[in-house]
């Protein structure tokens, strides 16, 4: 009986409107108890997802893009494009904290920014090459969403969304022709900012928080993926300035089922030959976490600039003796893939029961 439902939502990426279970003969005590007994979530006014493919999805990019969907399905408005958070997670710029972000729209005609049910509307004009359609949606292309980052969350998110649009193959260039189409907008300088400090060869998000953080210092030009090696070992620390080497420490290689696989006890003994054999080149080191950036920002930036002191008195800042040794990285490791994840499809095979 409800075996075209079970069809309906592998079509809509596990999702369906409230309307949509009306027409298959569910009436709202079925959806109630369907809810309650895990087979619905709620994921905004009359919207549904699959249970099973919600709670199977990384709360990180692939819920976040789900909840994009869903408004989607409920909204009126065709002239709108999904932006701001909305684009920058599943364009793989990143954003402050994914599974808290509101779904973000821009649109020509909108009385001021707004938000309604969950969704932001920004009245923000753009052009039509700005927008760009990945697997059903609409949403404005990296260099537009990477600016859009920096006036919606300040420098250090903007920061590391114009470090990935620089990573992904955007140019500098292209920053720049958005930004002089911007005349007059609210946090140009910042905008600005961002575009000239980008660097594609920070690997990840964290580690453009950090250089960020290495900014605030005041110590001087930070340098992304410096490497040394002795022609046995090659290491590379993420970020430098002079002696000293400083490390995001996304604490996700500890933990048992780490995306390396391996025992974490062993990425702990690999991670400290790595950190004797940079040492023994007469450098010193901060290893800053989520924590350090945030929670605890301000002692963390004044213990940094203790180890940093340190380090120059101990090394001094000069690192020409060790040009036979440096090695170079081109590009960073990780592969950035802009498209959108595929979602997987509801398991449920037995239909719906109420």
């Amino acid at each position: 009986m409800y075996l075209p439902l079970i069809a309906l939502m592998q079509r809509q990426h596990g999702l369906v409107t409230s309307r949509q279970l009306s027409a298959s003969g569910l009436d709202a005590n079925d959806v109630r108890r369907l809810v309650s007994h895990g087979r619905l979530t709620r994921l905004r006014h009359g919207v549904y997802a699959d249970r099973e493919v919600w709670d199977a999805l990384d709360p990180f990019r692939q819920q976040p893009v789900l909840r994009v969907r869903a408004a989607q399905m409920v909204l009126r408005s065709r002239d709108h494009a999904f932006s701001h958070d909305s684009a920058a997670i599943p364009l793989g710029l990143g954003a402050p904290d994914p599974r808290q972000s509101l779904v973000h729209l821009s649109r020509p005609k909108v009385h001021g920014d707004a938000v309604r049910s969950g969704v932001k509307h920004h009245l923000a004009p753009f052009q039509p090459q700005d927008v760009v359609e990945e697997d059903g949606l609409r949403l404005l292309v990296t260099s537009r969403t990477a600016l859009d980052m920096v006036r919606e969350h300040g420098r250090a998110p903007g920061l590391a969304a114009c470090d990935a649009a620089l990573r992904q193959g955007v140019s500098r260039a292209e920053l720049a022709a958005q930004l002089a189409r911007m005349h007059a907008w609210p946090h140009s300088r910042c905008m600005r900012w961002c575009i000239e400090h980008a660097d594609p060869l920070a690997e990840s998000y964290l580690e453009s928080l950090v250089r960020d953080f290495v900014l605030e210092l005041g110590i001087g030009a930070p340098e992304c993926q410096f490497g040394l090696t002795d022609g046995h070992t090659t290491a590379f620390v993420d970020i430098r300035v002079g002696r000293h080497f400083f490390e995001a420490d996304g604490l996700l290689k500890y933990p048992s089922g780490n995306p390396s696989g391996k025992d974490p006890d062993v990425v702990r003994a690999e991670e400290k030959r790595r950190h004797d054999f940079l040492t023994g080149f007469k450098l010193g080191s901060s290893r800053l976490t989520y924590v350090d950036l945030f929670a605890g920002r301000r002692p963390a930036l004044a213990r940094a600039a203790r180890e940093y002191a340190d380090t120059c008195a101990r090394f001094g800042t000069d690192i020409s003796e060790l040009v036979p040794y440096r090695a170079f990285r081109t590009r960073p490791r990780i592969a950035c893939n802009a498209g959108l994840v595929q979602l997987p499809t509801p398991m449920h095979q037995g239909g719906y029961s109420s």
